[in-house]
């Protein structure tokens, strides 16, 4: 007997990602509980039907996005579940912030890829490059077979030296590789982080007066590509408390921007002001005040976070988008569809801001999927977490093609 691959959710569809792997002791590994994208909001009960509840399984969470641990409060309560130490940082604020308590206490590893013993399994967490900070590939190795899941990765970020030190160096005779395709196909922009940074850098030059700008608070990468682009131009970065938080929980021992940093400023709305304070969190917000400004004395040639529920106090104080400023959407297109990430547009589109659009993608180029594959020469290639697998499966080898639920035994 060998080892077992489920891929519960996540054989064709963009996130919900959820995978088993069964070792023939009855031992079980569970890589990731996503929550569907498409999911409803306040839905419940999305666990998929094919994963049993009723055996012992161990959980690994690759990286701290809703759509790879949005479900881990369904998931048995003695279930352990592990993920890296910043990742656990950050999926308590998520969980805060949607007002869902923790399901259980995470249990983390470290950055630095130690191995790690789960009954018959040896795992190594290998960081990666991704839009989501502490995000990781995982190396699973059990009745002598090695299985490795990319999770969701690129080679564009910040750290793609990490990718491109293991294409450089693959882990040696990987059965499987367990391959996200989330941009086959597509035309998602791909430029590299230091390249978007020019491009905001410009922006900022060539606009008069303040530039809203949406974008994720958990998406480091990009708070830095912003924050570097707003030295350079002379501007101050404005972000809301809770991506203030964000980094105030991850920042120690990096070079990481944070508050009190030049060129860097936190505004404090009553909205924020009041969950934080209701959170019982009233300490986090007397820290934040003295490198903080009031939404009414934002400067006038800020570089502001905008998004939705920043709208009313922003109003309130007087802050308006004008003829003079910019809006700058930094996250995938196809949010636009939803009121949430549409509303600033059509905000700072009615103040008469100019709109321009500066994002890359948190997801590797088909080019790079292709190269990594290629690189990580697996006897096998299962596809996960995209869309398009069918019509654009060429350039891999022995793709093995799998439904949601369908189990394979690895020969």
């Amino acid at each position: 007997m060998s080892l077992t691959l489920t891929v519960h959710r996540g054989t064709r569809e963009i996130g919900g990602s959820c995978i088993e792997i069964a070792h023939p002791d009855g031992a079980r590994l569970v890589l990731d509980a996503g929550r569907p994208l498409d999911a409803p909001v306040g839905a419940s009960g999305l666990l998929p039907a094919s994963l049993d509840r009723v055996k012992p399984a161990t959980v690994l969470v690759s990286h701290p996005h809703q759509d790879h641990h949005g479900l881990l409060h369904e998931l048995p309560k003695d279930w352990v579940v592990w993920t890296g130490q910043a990742s656990a940082r950050l999926i308590a604020i998520s969980e805060k912030m949607a007002k869902t308590s923790a399901p259980r206490g995470l249990r983390t590893w470290t950055s630095r890829g130690a191995p790690l013993r789960f009954g018959p399994f040896t795992v190594t967490p290998i960081l990666t490059d991704h839009s989501a900070f502490d995000a990781y590939m995982l190396l699973v190795e059990g009745a002598g077979r090695r299985i490795l899941y990319t999770g969701d990765f690129r080679r564009h970020g910040r750290k793609s030296s990490l990718v491109d030190a293991l294409i450089a160096r693959p882990p040696k005779e990987v059965d499987v590789l367990v391959c996200e395709g989330t941009n086959l196909g597509t035309d998602k922009p791909t430029a590299t982080e230091a390249e978007l940074e020019g491009e905001f850098a410009a922006l900022f030059r060539r606009t008069r007066g303040r530039i809203f700008v949406a974008w994720s608070g958990q998406n480091i990468d990009r708070t830095v590509t912003l924050y570097r682009a707003a030295k350079r131009t002379g501007r101050t970065l404005v972000i809301d408390l809770y991506t203030a938080d964000v980094l105030d929980r991850i920042a120690d021992g990096t070079k990481l921007p944070r508050a009190g940093f030049p060129n860097l400023k936190v505004v404090v709305t009553a909205g924020l002001r009041t969950f934080y304070v209701v959170q019982g969190r009233e300490e986090f917000v007397s820290r934040m005040v003295p490198h903080g400004v009031a939404a009414r004395n934002v400067p006038a040639d800020a570089v502001v976070m905008i998004r939705r529920s920043l709208i009313r106090d922003y109003s309130r104080a007087g802050l308006h988008p004008t003829k003079d400023d910019a809006f700058n959407h930094s996250m995938w297109r196809g949010y636009l569809k939803e009121a949430y990430y549409a509303e600033p547009l059509e905000w700072c589109r009615a103040g008469g801001a100019k709109l321009a659009y500066l994002h890359t993608s948190g997801h590797a180029s088909s080019d790079d999927l292709r190269a990594f594959a290629a690189a990580m020469s697996a006897k096998v290639v299962v596809p996960v977490h995209g869309q398009n697998w069918d019509a654009q499966g060429h350039g891999f080898d022995a793709i093995h093609r799998l439904g949601d639920g369908e189990p394979w035994v690895l020969q």
